[in-house]
Parts: C-alpha cells; sequence; structure tokens
C-alpha cells in the first residue's frame, strides 16, 4: 500500500517541483494525474470541497493531507516532512 500520494497535473510546474523533492527524498508515492483521468474535474472539485485547495497538488501523507507545494516545501525546509514520511513508512529511516 502507497503510503504517500501526490494528486497532480501533468503540466503543472509545482506538481514537478513536488514529485522532484519526493524522489530525491526516496519516497515511495503514488501520482493521480487529473488530467489524464476521465473524472478529473470531478475529482478536483471533490478534493477542494474536502480539503479546501482549487489548485494541485494536492499531497498525503499517511492519508493525512499535507497540502499544497509550498506547505510540503515550508515543511521540508523546516525539517518536518521526513518525520512525516518516516511515521507513514513512506521512506526508509
Amino acid at each position: 500500500m502507497c503510503k504517500a500520494k501526490s494528486i497532480n497535473k501533468t503540466y503543472c510546474g509545482y506538481c514537478q517541483r513536488v514529485k522532484h523533492l519526493l524522489t530525491q527524498l526516496g519516497v515511495s508515492y503514488k501520482v493521480v494525474k487529473l488530467d489524464k483521468e476521465g473524472d478529473g474535474a470531478v475529482v478536483q472539485s471533490a478534493l477542494a470541497d474536502w480539503t479546501g485547495l482549487t489548485t494541485v497538488p494536492n499531497v498525503f501523507i499517511g492519508g493525512n493531507h499535507i497540502g499544497g507545494c509550498d506547505s510540503v516545501t515550508e515543511k521540508h525546509q523546516a525539517g518536518q516532512l521526513v518525520p512525516l514520511l518516516r511515521s507513514a513508512r513512506a521512506v526508509e529511516t
């Protein structure tokens, strides 16, 4: 079971930044590409209702919503991202 997810769009630069960071950290994660899903607009609308974010990426770690690119980057810079990933077993310790 995947412990981290990035819900994004293939052409989004912010999504690419998050994916690059997660890959750099050695995270095992799943990407859901809304622009490639038949119901992507419906999913994005539901995510907006659920998370309050109308944009992508929408990042989840261990089933918990972390936020978008800025939130993920801020958590990483504050030294909070890797502990979250370790706690969710999304990255090796």
